[in-house]
């Protein structure tokens, strides 16, 4: 056998020639190591570029406030010492206090810093905007001036979320601006005593700017949390989603920086943070990761397009060498792909003798099966969906026939004798009714027969709780209605309706035309259904009938509205069947929607 009959005869040969000359798989492989490599390198290099603007925020933090608390070294001044310690104080003491004030501002030039005040334990103080003064209260009420006190060493920076120390004490306010208190003890010289407090009060647009200059990402941004990771600076409202900000502070941040990706319900985030040296706070910055890897991702799609167009040159040649070997394939596909729509007499003509002949042959045979199992799937269905039929007209409760039984025995011992013929008569005629000689259809008429019958007999039963009225046009009685219908959905109203409500309940059947349709309804002002029992209960009747579980026999008589909507749409199908509408306290409405034929 020479080696054009060999290809000729074999599938396999065929499919082997073929990926020899597209070299797929090495196409694929170059592809996947040069995206691999590249993707990795440059988002290595742009998270790596939002870890360093993290960390630059967090170094512009620390030198605000290792300059701004230079200030501080005022407390160590002898003239504010004396002043502080002293109870009186001159003129000219206070003057020069405040031209030191002015002094530190002129040689640093602390354009943000709002106020320098300082007090001692007795409310005595002096600031910039106020001059000396004296407080109302004393100033160890204040809890900041309290743990400075405890730890003199420490030195506290208080935002404006938790409210600017010094400003709360003596009243001072700063018109449209935020102030950001920081606050330390001052100390005697020789026994380090806490003798008084100095207060510094910075703007916090400083802050702000600091955070909207630096950025990170198109629509990225940054915010401040304290080491215990509550929000010491927001982001803008526009720019932060409350429930990534929550999931962020559900993170550890251990260490002093770091970077990670946080899965959100939206798309992913990269979160990048560092710790700044100087007051502890994280700096912690938000942005997509789409953003972040986009350099990454143009490659990405450059790959992508390199090797589209590889695919583009392989599939030409493909085209051009192996569209005689292809061809029958096709054609199989072709018929296969009809055959999957429904039409099973797509057969196929074999020609030659190779696997694909084989093929095609077994293809008509599989054909010529299918058809003849789903005549004989068919005929089944059709005895199973009369059985269903049958099995959900049996699935009748013996409940209420032994209750209404009782109530039989116990006014014949009350010797009520007209309360005994009248249920036993409406019994009676109720199970004539519903086995109405065997067979599935009755009038309208005798369906709402049935169903007073049935009121009848529980309304004697709850005669205390239990009003009922029925108004359907006579019109509408003469047309056929599967039997069993309306009792279920009236046993439904008084026993998850009425029974659950306090005082009396009134159930109201009736119907109308709408269209092509006749709409009957049955309607109760109960309890009604909260909204998600609603929505689950409708929920259940889009169910198919073979994923429903057996109906439980809680309850008293009937078989349950799932039965009865799965009973009308075996026989009719969609859109027919019971429709649900109820208002919590106010009472339910289910109606039953049927063809008018």
């Amino acid at each position: 056998m020479n080696v054009v009959t060999w290809i000729s005869s074999s599938l396999r040969a065929k499919l082997l020639s073929m990926f020899i000359i597209l070299t797929a798989v090495p196409l694929l492989a170059v592809g996947l190591i040069s995206y691999q490599k590249s993707y990795t390198a440059v988002s290595d290099h742009s998270k790596a570029s939002t870890r360093l603007a993290a960390d630059q925020l967090a170094r512009s933090l620390d030198i605000l406030f290792e300059d701004t608390e230079r200030i501080l070294e005022m407390g160590k001044n002898p003239q504010v010492r004396q002043f502080l310690y002293s109870q009186s104080e001159t003129y000219q003491e206070a003057k020069s206090i405040l031209q030191t004030f002015k002094l530190y501002r002129e040689t640093y030039k602390y354009d943000k810093v709002l106020n320098i005040a300082m007090v001692n334990f007795y409310g005595k103080g002096i600031s910039e905007r106020r001059g000396v003064f004296q407080l109302d209260r004393n100033p160890l009420r204040n809890p900041y001036f309290q743990y400075v006190t405890q730890y003199p060493d420490a030195v506290l920076r208080i935002p404006q979320s938790d409210a600017s120390a010094f400003n709360r004490l003596d009243g001072f306010a700063y018109p449209n601006q935020k102030a950001l208190s920081i606050i330390a003890a001052i100390k005697q010289r020789i026994t380090h005593e806490v003798i008084g407090f100095i207060v510094i009060d910075l703007n916090e647009a400083m802050i702000d700017d600091f955070l909207a200059k630096t950025t990170i990402g198109q629509t990225g941004f940054f915010y401040i949390n304290d080491p215990y990771g509550k929000a010491v600076f927001q982001p803008k409202a526009e720019q932060a989603s409350p429930a990534v900000l929550a999931q962020i502070a559900e993170q550890p941040m251990t260490a002093a920086q770091d970077g990670f990706v946080l899965s959100t319900k939206s798309k992913p985030q990269f979160v990048v943070y560092s710790t700044s040296k100087v007051t502890g706070w994280k700096i912690v910055g938000v942005a997509p990761f789409q953003e972040i890897i986009a350099e990454a991702n143009g490659i990405r799609q450059l790959i992508i397009v390199s090797v589209l167009l590889s695919a583009v040159f392989a599939l030409t040649l493909y085209f051009f060498l192996t569209n005689r070997l292809t061809r029958p394939i096709q054609v199989l596909m072709n018929k296969m792909r009809k055959a999957a729509g429904g039409y099973l007499d797509a057969k196929v003509t074999p020609t030659g003798t190779d696997e694909i002949a084989d093929l095609g042959n077994s293809f008509n045979i599989m054909l010529e099966k299918i058809k003849s199992l789903i005549d004989n799937n068919r005929r089944e269905q059709e005895l199973k969906r009369m059985a269903e039929l049958r099995t959900l007209q049996a699935q009748i409760n013996p409940h209420f026939l032994y209750n209404t039984l009782d109530s039989i025995i116990w006014m014949a011992e009350a010797e009520k004798k007209e309360s005994v013929i009248k249920l036993v008569k409406a019994l009676s005629r109720f199970f004539r009714l519903s086995l109405n000689k065997g067979r599935d259809w009755v009038t309208i008429k005798n369906e709402l027969e049935h169903a007073h019958n049935y009121l009848v007999i529980q309304q004697m039963r709850y005669h205390d709780i239990l009003r009922y009225e029925i108004v359907v046009d006579p019109e509408l009685q003469v047309y056929p209605i599967l039997k069993m219908t309306l009792q279920p959905l009236i046993e439904n109203a008084l026993y998850h309706g009425i029974k659950n409500k306090r005082g009396q309940g009134l159930i109201t059947v009736g119907g109308y035309v709408d269209g092509k349709d006749i709409v009957l309804t049955v309607t109760d002002d109960g309890i009604g259904m909260k909204p998600e029992r609603l929505a689950e209960l409708r929920e259940e009747l889009e169910k198919p009938i073979d994923s429903l579980a057996p109906q439980s026999d809680d309850h008293e008589g009937g078989f349950g509205l799932l039965n009865v909507h799965h009973r009308i749409r075996l026989y009719f199908g969609a859109p027919y069947g019971i429709e649900m509408d109820s208002v919590y306290r106010e009472g339910s409405r289910i109606s039953i929607r049927i063809p008018k034929q």
